[in-house]
């Protein structure tokens, strides 16, 4: 008999124990952790070239259909007027309450479809939502290699650094199309036809591409070829998970699923094996309220994605924050000496802190450390991670705004409450401080 997200809740005392206790750690990428060694593979990414393959761990859904158009706008805080072929846009969920369930960069293809790929938690509420509506659309669903049984429709690959258009100049035998920031192309690798999205990550040129899955051995072939003169590396799972937040980009939000009258037939529609239901959250931030975990798109920079001029879920709650105070993004700079502190634990008698696993000590799918400054709480931090061009260690904070002071230092409280919770990703330790500075970049 199946189940759903409702009934395993039903299960734990609360959400958060079923969080907080989860069996899975961070997000998962399904291809080697390393091709050579991430110090290796980081440095490309500043100094070369990088070559990323995105094909197994998201979730792709395809739209289609005379009313494809109106059923995203009613959905998501973005205005899809003129979304024509070869655009692309992140695109934002929201609950009724005006807090993230999923985010995901939408495509529209040359053939008209709308290809949306991201996470799980974005792509299982479209799905939800084109069921229950009426709409005149067709949606299909390739779910990540996690989910599914290995087979996937199209590849994705992701090439980065400064010498990556000359790379990808030379699998297009000339010049590459001219295309403005996040514009789509088309052209061609070893006779096959590419679509690219222009884009970049952690402050470098890059170029997001993707074809037919029978296309992806001759495609990978020749660009490995091709960019051997010009120092390409392939990068691992390790290398990939600390390139979102050297670019600010919070990989996993917390889907706002668990609570709210809205949501209760669609928990009762996830299954219990969903994403939603398995996923674990971490970190020495610490309420007993699920609310307090769940980011509205102020918190992430996506407030900038809001159109007033249409009306979509959550829209009402959003527009009662709008003047409002919000938190906002900033990058956070570690102390060295703290850093060493943690690690050094390892090496001597006395408290053991917990491991800061390099280069991203993502040991949960949601960490929350919770932050400080003068000694009270201002926000939390997200996705700690050490990268060759930063030369040392940080995160994302998600501050008060009336707090943010570049430059000043706060603290992040680094360990879970009480030695720790039942993740086996997490060994017994004691909570400590780590101070860090405010900055406008993940480089200062």
């Amino acid at each position: 008999m199946s189940r759903s997200l409702n009934d395993k809740l039903k299960g734990f005392p609360n959400t958060l124990s079923m969080l907080k206790n989860a069996p899975v750690g961070f997000y998962q990428f399904p291809v080697p952790d390393e091709h050579s060694n991430w110090r290796v593979e980081q440095a490309a990414w500043q100094n070369t070239a990088v070559l990323f393959d995105q094909s197994y761990h998201m979730t792709d859904i395809y739209v289609s259909g005379p009313d494809k158009m109106r059923f995203l706008s009613d959905i998501a805080i973005n205005d899809f007027s003129g979304f024509d072929e070869l655009k692309a846009m992140q695109m934002v969920v929201c609950s009724d309450s005006g807090h993230i369930v999923g985010d995901a960069i939408t495509f529209h293809l040359r053939s008209g479809e709308l290809h949306i790929v991201g996470k799980p938690s974005c792509g299982n509420y479209v799905e939800y939502a084109a069921a229950q509506g009426n709409y005149d659309i067709a949606l299909r669903k390739d779910i990540r290699l996690l989910e599914g049984d290995g087979r996937r429709e199209m590849y994705r690959f992701q090439i980065q650094g400064p010498n990556a258009f000359k790379i990808l100049e030379a699998v297009n035998g000339g010049p590459m199309p001219q295309t403005r920031f996040f514009g789509m192309c088309e052209f061609e690798i070893a006779g096959c036809r590419v679509t690219g999205l222009r884009h970049g990550m952690a402050s470098a040129p890059g170029l997001e591409f993707w074809g037919p899955y029978g296309d992806r051995e001759r495609v990978l072939e020749a660009v490995l070829k091709a960019g051997e003169e010009h120092g390409l590396r392939r990068g691992g799972g390790r290398t990939y998970s600390t390139a979102g937040p050297q670019s600010g980009w919070v990989g996993a939000v917390l889907p706002a699923v668990y609570t709210g009258e809205d949501m209760v037939a669609y928990r009762d529609w996830l299954p219990d094996t969903a994403y939603e239901a398995t996923l674990s959250v971490g970190g020495s931030f610490d309420s007993d309220k699920i609310e307090d975990y769940y980011l509205d798109p102020w918190d992430v920079g996506y407030h900038r994605l809001i159109h007033w001029d249409h009306a979509f879920k959550g829209r009402d709650a959003l527009a009662a924050k709008k003047d409002q105070p919000h938190r906002k993004k900033v990058w956070l700079q570690w102390n060295a000496e703290d850093v060493l502190k943690v690690q050094g634990s390892m090496l001597r008698d006395g408290p053991t802190y917990k491991y800061l696993e390099m280069p991203a000590a993502h040991y949960a799918s949601c960490p929350y450390d919770k932050l400080l400054k003068d000694g009270r709480p201002v926000g939390m931090s997200v996705y700690a991670a050490y990268t060759m061009a930063v030369g040392g260690w940080f995160s994302i904070g998600i501050v008060d705004e009336a707090d943010i002071a570049f430059g000043e230092e706060v603290e992040i409280v680094w360990g879970e409450p009480g030695g720790g919770t039942k993740k086996p990703t997490i060994e017994p330790h004691e909570q400590t401080v780590i101070r860090a500075t405010m900055t406008k970049t993940a480089l200062g």
